[in-house]
């Protein structure tokens, strides 16, 4: 059995910037699609393609958000894979609608019979806390398997397999914990990715997913820096890591 101690977060898919030809912007520094793409949104508005004051990219961005003009940040679209967070965590992921998408792994459809399963925060590095939480996770998948064999023998009678065994895993998911591993795909907004990091990386969230938020800021602020430089990841009094932003509700 799988034991995730810490979320996997991976970029899967960025904004491409095709520039128009009639329209060009005089550039200056270097910059992702994902920042061009925002910068370009901007400028449009005011017709400044000439650039004036001669910012570069993070300049320029940099201002949007002081300014709190967050309207030209959703053209940038960025998808996660996020892997090794819990299914009480992808819940509260998912309360975030505008802007995002998600697409997560259906228990219904797949064997939790091999399921890995995420040790909440709290409990690391108690040994005891630990010892009797991998019992109850471990006592809990093999219910989920005797739920299963058994549902499918009481099923015997539906002939088509696949159904059969989506009317078993339907039933028995229902003794899986909150702690069980789930993969989810989510595309968001720069705009909407600032506002869910903003809210979950706080000291005041969850500490799972502010973990996990904590892991999607490293992964977006490497792969578009300007969009997200205002925030400032340090260790807080709990001892977990939290971060602070400088521009609120861009």
């Amino acid at each position: 059995m799988e034991i995730f101690r810490a979320p996997r977060v991976t970029l899967i898919a960025r904004p491409q910037f095709l520039e128009p030809e009639h329209l060009k912007v005089q550039w200056r520094g270097e910059a992702s699609d994902g920042e061009r793409l925002a910068e370009y949104a901007g400028r449009v508005c005011y017709m400044s393609q000439h650039n004036p004051v001669h910012r570069t990219t993070a300049e320029y961005l940099e201002n949007i958000k002081q300014q709190g003009h967050g309207s030209v940040l959703e053209h940038s679209v960025y998808v996660l894979l996020i892997e090794g967070i819990s299914r009480s965590c992808s819940h509260e992921l998912v309360r975030h609608r505008a802007g995002f998408g998600y697409s997560q792994l259906s228990q219904r459809y797949v064997d939790e019979s091999h399921a890995a399963f995420v040790m909440p925060p709290a409990i690391l590095g108690d040994a005891t806390l630990e010892a009797e939480w991998e019992r109850e996770v471990t006592d809990a998948q093999a219910a989920y398997v005797r739920a299963v064999e058994a549902l499918l023998e009481r099923h015997a009678w539906v002939n088509d397999k696949v159904h059969r065994r989506k009317v078993a895993r339907e039933a028995a998911r229902s003794v899986l914990p909150n702690a069980t591993e789930v993969k989810i795909v989510v595309s968001g907004n720069a705009r909407a990715w600032r506002t869910m990091l903003e809210l979950r990386c706080g000291e005041g969230a969850e500490l799972e997913i502010r973990r996990m938020a904590v892991a999607c800021l490293r992964t977006l602020r490497a792969e578009a820096g300007a969009l997200f430089s205002d925030f400032e990841i340090y260790v807080a009094d709990d001892k977990q890591e939290a971060a602070r932003v400088s521009y609120h509700k861009v």
